[in-house]
């Protein structure tokens, strides 16, 4: 999967405009970014890329890139 692929997996679980997602923006900048966009983010994690998260990386989530970095 493509970073642009990526992206706009992100983009489309946090039903938001691809524009909005760049590795470099930070996540409390998306408006989307609210506690049901950060469950369907976890959700996807685990559905494609079978990453269960603990409370600690969660709360570690800060940029669009630490989301792609969990999708290696």
């Amino acid at each position: 999967m493509t970073i642009e692929e990526k992206i706009t997996l992100i983009a489309e679980t946090l039903d938001t405009d691809q524009d909005n997602v760049k590795p470099e923006i930070e996540l409390k900048f998306i408006e989307e970014w609210d506690s049901m966009g950060m469950i369907s983010t976890i959700a996807m994690l685990d559905r494609k890329f079978g990453k269960i998260l603990s409370a600690e990386q969660i709360e570690e989530l800060k940029t669009v890139q630490d989301i792609l970095n969990l999708m290696a």
